[in-house]
């Protein structure tokens, strides 16, 4: 049961991280295209492009694009206590900006106060306030310390005379002297923790190669799980990704020099980012989709080339890539093996080769914004080596596939299309089914969902009908623990599970 709860926390910090970094990507990717627009050489060539209201409304768009990257840790505090908020998830978003503006101001205080030398340690304005500068790890800590106590305590009731403090209101009043207390706390003990996190950041990137290939593997080897998120989040904004002039993270370093240092600086930091995941994401998946296709038999082809033209369009252009890894992972599991193989293969050759590309996607937009626009970003390696990953996923995928006589499954009870049901009537259906499936309204505990998977809370998996569950146009299912379900849907997810909720309400 330990190790259940454990899979659940990470399963669910790893969701909770996604929205802060998808804007930090949304915003890295206004901010890469206005960056080329002001380039020098690209106003000498369209002069239009620097004057006038255009050129207001590209430096606006550049500059306000920028400061998302210097609001991480607050976000990070924000988006995980409401992430891990099992209830009133509003509720414990406002207790965790209150949560990590107290932590903020604690430590200024004890700073201050000179009872022992802090110099040594990192010290910034942040939202105001000069204090202990401990990056987005502040904002874990306070996002996480928010939502167990928002858990614990936002129903409890007080006597009838202090009735007014209980339940919700008693949350900001908790967090607040909690977060004081580890912003007080925090002075003392972060100075050793932040040496050991450095000391682990600088041993894998003395590694080289090899250390960036070992990542990209585990990149590939935990997306089964969902816990890639929480490595990813962890490299992009943490010194684990790197160190550089006080900036910390990978993704953070580079989204704030790429206009102000020499591209070639950033090599150590993009090595971690999209450039690592372009060869097969842009070529090896598209090819084994072809291979996947043309092995299925005959009465099943129709169905799984919609099934692949989706996967391919989502991986190509946005970096998506789990419609296609579950099609086959859990039919093919050698197959996933060797894709997260290639997976760290991919990430090593670019490092090796100078590539200097960089952002979270690892599609075609982030392939033109942050590669072809940019001068010396090397983006032409990854054409060369994405040729050859092309041809080698399509004939590993179509000699494995076919030697063991294996074909992607697809539903053959899909309802057919009906003209006469609306799109949001078929999406209630979808919906009624999904939760029938996940054993009933009884049986649900708590709806989310990350970027392609609906997260589920369930009271007993023994209840949920995986079969059920795949008629609804699930690409798989993992039960990372006894009490926590992963429905894959691909792209469509946020849609399918605003359906869920909605006619979760109507059991209410």
């Amino acid at each position: 049961m330990k190790k259940s709860s454990i899979m659940d926390f990470f399963s669910a910090l790893g969701r909770s991280l996604m929205m802060p970094i998808a804007a930090l990507a949304a915003c890295g990717i206004v901010l890469g295209l206005t960056s080329a627009l002001m380039k020098a050489q690209v106003v000498a060539a369209a002069p239009f492009l620097g004057e006038g209201l255009i050129g207001f409304i590209i430096l606006v768009l550049n500059k306000v694009s920028g400061v998302v990257f210097t609001l991480l840790p607050v976000l990070f505090a924000i988006s995980i206590a409401m992430g891990l908020a099992k209830e009133e998830k509003e509720v414990a978003a406002f207790a965790g900006f209150i949560g990590y503006y107290t932590f903020l101001v604690a430590s200024s205080l004890v700073i201050n106060t000179g009872v022992m030398d802090f110099s040594v340690m990192k010290i910034s304005t942040i939202l105001g306030v000069e204090t202990l500068d401990m990056g987005a790890v502040a904002g874990i800590l306070i996002g996480v310390l928010t939502a167990n106590l928002h858990n614990k305590y936002h129903k409890v009731v007080f006597p009838a005379a202090v009735a007014f403090y209980g339940g919700k209101r008693f949350v900001a009043l908790i967090v607040t002297l909690a977060a004081a207390a580890l912003g007080i706390i925090s002075p003392f003990v972060w100075q050793p923790l932040s040496t050991g996190i450095n000391g682990l950041g600088s041993l894998i990137h003395s590694m080289g190669v090899a250390g960036v290939g070992l990542f990209g593997l585990l990149e590939r080897a935990l997306i089964p799980t969902g816990l890639h998120h929480v490595l990813n989040g962890l490299f992009r904004t943490t010194p684990l990704g790197g160190t550089y002039e006080g900036v910390e993270g990978c993704l953070n370093i580079f989204l704030q020099f790429v206009d102000k240092v020499p591209l070639k600086e950033l090599a150590p930091f993009t090595q971690f980012l999209g450039q690592g995941k372009m060869p097969f994401m842009m070529f090896g998946l598209p090819a084994a989709a072809l291979a996947i296709y043309q092995t299925s038999p005959e009465e099943k082809k129709a169905k799984v080339k919609a099934l692949m033209i989706a996967g391919v369009a989502a991986s190509l252009v946005s970096g998506i890539t789990e419609p296609l890894e579950f099609s086959f992972m859990f039919i093919a599991p050698a197959l996933f093996g060797f894709h997260a193989i290639m997976g760290g293969i991919s990430f090593a050759l670019m490092a090796a080769l100078g590539v200097i590309i960089g952002n979270t996607g690892g599609g075609l937009i982030d392939f033109f914004i942050w590669g072809v626009f940019q001068p010396g970003s090397n983006w032409y390696w990854v054409i060369v080596v994405g040729i050859a990953y092309a041809f080698i996923y399509y004939f590993v995928f179509r000699w494995y596939l076919s030697k063991n006589n294996i074909s992607v499954d697809v539903s053959d009870d899909d309802d057919e299309a009906d003209s006469s049901v609306s799109v949001d009537e078929k999406m209630q259906k979808t919906a009624s089914v999904i939760i029938e499936g996940l054993g009933g309204y009884d049986n649900i505990v708590a709806v989310n969902n990350c970027i392609s998977r609906l997260r589920v809370d369930v009271k007993d998996m023994s209840k949920v009908n995986e079969e059920m569950l795949k008629k609804t146009g699930s690409l798989g299912i993992i039960k990372p623990s006894e009490t926590h379900i992963q429905v894959i849907y691909g792209p469509k997810v946020e849609q399918v599970a605003d359906a869920v909720r909605q006619v979760m309400k109507m059991y209410e």
